[in-house]
């Protein structure tokens, strides 16, 4: 399997590399792709240096699959190149999510979707990801009607300028304005401001966990509402989500199907203080779900806190998941 990974030296592109290698994804040959300042710069995957090469490079090299997090005007320009000469790109960028002619695929609740024909398969937000793993067997059981959601993220989800940010503001240093990923300092500070403002006064993550939610469940009747919050942590993700189902459900039976979900691990043991902590899940690939109670002031509520790891579940590991599938299902390869 001869695999690219589009935007290689960034943090998500490094994740991308590790989660190859920690799953033992059948690589014959890896092909590091990067912007032109970073072409010829070397990269060790698998114990092994690559030379960073040019996106013309790649697209000549045909690889079966790409895995891209490059940005959404990259994707958007390259994607398409890529997909033209045989290969299965899987994105991480916004470009493609709510392009109706696309599929969003979260890998335990819709890879089987697939087929041959996706050339080009949108990988969701990082934030939509792990509520998406806990909320689907909960709508298929229940049927969501309602949700509002607050979200504490990480600032890894804006990238190496914001971990710089951190860092150096964490150590007491100064920097330009031009160098902070963020308007104000985000060390020991909450920011209620994740991606650009948009003319409804949400913000773009806001209406992502929205739009992407109503797509990935197959639902456009889903009353979604969302305040996306970038916090000071180093771990991950975190989700307060309130549902409101059409269907009255047991609070003991909403548990048991969280604990067989696939890809979560419930941690809602209050007696022994468990519950999860993005502290907790970095690093990991699960999402974890606790805090599980009965919302008292509506019928057929559910209160539920949801932790991830954003650069793993959140972008890197889901985009390998999908990869993983396309290729158990001999969905690549395959020529346009």
């Amino acid at each position: 399997m001869k695999v690219a990974v589009v935007g290689v030296t960034g943090l998500v592109g490094t994740v991308m590399c590790q989660v190859l290698e920690e799953r033992n994804f059948p690589v014959s040959e890896f092909l590091p792709v990067a912007s032109a300042r970073s072409v010829g710069k070397k990269i060790t995957f698998k114990g092994k240096q690559h030379t960073v090469i040019s996106m013309e490079d790649a697209v000549n090299a045909a690889p079966d699959i790409a895995i891209f997090s490059a940005g959404g005007g990259v994707s958007k320009e390259w994607a398409p190149h890529f997909a033209a000469v045989g290969t299965t790109v899987v994105d991480n960028s916004s470009a493609w999510r709510m392009d109706p002619s696309k599929k969003l695929v979260v890998p335990e609740i819709n890879a089987s979707s697939l087929t041959a024909e996706d050339k080009i398969i949108a990988n969701p937000n990082c934030s939509t990801i792990q509520m998406v793993v806990a909320l689907a067997p909960l709508h298929q059981a229940y049927g969501v009607k309602r949700l509002v959601i607050s979200t504490y993220q990480s600032f890894t989800g804006t990238g190496v300028k914001a971990v710089n940010q951190y860092e150096t503001e964490r150590d007491g240093k100064t920097m330009n304005a031009d160098e902070m990923a963020y308007h104000y300092p985000i060390f020991e500070n909450c920011l209620p401001h994740c991606d650009i403002f948009l003319e409804n006064d949400y913000t773009k993550e806001e209406m992502k966990l929205v739009h992407e939610t109503r797509k990935i469940l197959n639902d456009q009747s889903l009353a979604i509402t969302a305040t996306a919050v970038r916090v000071p942590v180093h771990g991950g993700h975190s989700e307060s989500v309130n549902a409101e189902f059409h269907n009255h459900f047991e609070i003991n039976e909403a548990k048991q199907l969280l604990q067989e979900a696939d890809g979560v691990v419930v941690q809602d043991d209050l007696k022994n203080n468990k519950y999860p902590m993005p502290h907790y899940a970095k690093n990991k690939d699960d999402v974890f779900v606790g805090r599980i109670r009965r919302d008292e002031s509506i019928e057929n509520g559910l209160n539920l806190w949801i932790v991830s790891d954003n650069l793993r579940k959140g972008a890197a590991t889901n985009a390998v998941q999908i990869a993983e599938y396309l290729v158990a299902h001999n969905l690549v390869g395959v020529a346009v």
